[in-house]
């Protein structure tokens, strides 16, 4: 019987991650994990390169051999040797969604918190269908209409995690947006932006959503290089940075550069008007469109 090729899904790669971390820890080989566990000489490596599957239970005792026992530790990657392998909602959009936003739809599912600073659009959390058909159509021109309206729905699809998620805290988010981003205005669409700010206000009502306006006399701050995304989650898992272009995103991991990042969000918020203020300059701006 031919083997079945695991495909390395992100959590796989992290968990794999995470279980070779604690074995340096410990100070083992890979022979004498595998040697302890009575396991094939290549299936903790296998594991460790998300090339092959390793129940929860397994999990649990790898983790006893590399004498890791926090409660909080064994079960996070309980959960995670769990759900390894589940299938995320996106794929039934096949290739649309590219390898790196299934990557990042897989973070944010698991994320328990996320703090953006977008000082030109407003975050995809954010957006109505129309403001978001509208960016997309213009920042993937080379893509066909089909596709399009198919990441539209990704896009107001991955809201759910701002409401609801299988029984977990919803996401908590924190976006600080440019003054600028409130008066975008659409040629073909010349009421668009007066939905989009009311649902703005709306959206800011959910006690786990916190918007911020950074004005337009603001003083200098790390948000002027750009938009970025600071995903956290329960522990023990790291936090990581999103970065985007117009090909796509890039993940910044490791503590010095993460540090940077967070460093700088707070920095920003310091620059942005409080929540209030914010709210008030939403309200002021739509009303005048």
């Amino acid at each position: 019987m031919p083997t079945v090729q695991l495909v390395p899904t992100l959590r796989r790669r992290r968990l794999g991650q995470a279980l070779r971390r604690y074995r340096r820890e410990a100070g083992m080989s890979i022979d004498l994990a595998a040697a302890a566990m009575r396991w094939d000489n290549s299936k903790v490596s296998r594991i460790e390169n998300a090339k092959a599957h390793i129940r929860p239970t397994e999990a649990s005792q790898l983790l006893g051999v590399y004498g890791v026992d926090a409660p909080d530790v064994l079960q996070a990657i309980e959960a995670l040797a769990r759900d390894a392998g589940k299938r995320g909602w996106w794929t039934t959009y096949g290739d649309v969604v590219t390898a790196g936003y299934k990557d990042y739809l897989s973070l944010e599912t698991d994320a328990e918190s996320t703090r953006i600073c977008s000082p030109s659009l407003i975050p995809g959390l954010l957006q109505t269908g129309a403001y978001a058909r509208e960016i997309i159509s213009s920042v993937s021109f080379w893509r066909p209409q089909e596709d399009v309206h198919a990441l539209a729905e990704v896009r107001k699809a991955r809201q759910a995690v701002l409401t609801a998620r299988d029984g977990r805290p919803p996401l908590n988010f924190w976006a600080v947006i440019h003054e600028s981003v409130l008066h975008q205005r659409f040629a073909s669409q010349p009421t668009l932006m007066r939905g989009q700010l009311r649902h703005l206000l709306d959206m800011a009502e959910l006690p786990n959503i916190t918007i911020q306006i950074l004005p337009m006399a603001m003083a200098p701050n790390p948000g002027m290089m750009g938009l970025f995304e600071v995903v956290r989650f329960p522990a023990p898992w790291p936090t990581v940075v999103l970065t985007e272009n117009l090909v796509g995103g890039q993940f910044v991991e490791g503590t010095e550069h993460v540090e940077t990042f967070e460093a700088s969000f707070d920095r920003i918020v310091a620059a942005a008007l409080p929540v209030d203020q914010s709210r008030e300059t939403i309200r002021n701006i739509m009303e005048k469109d």
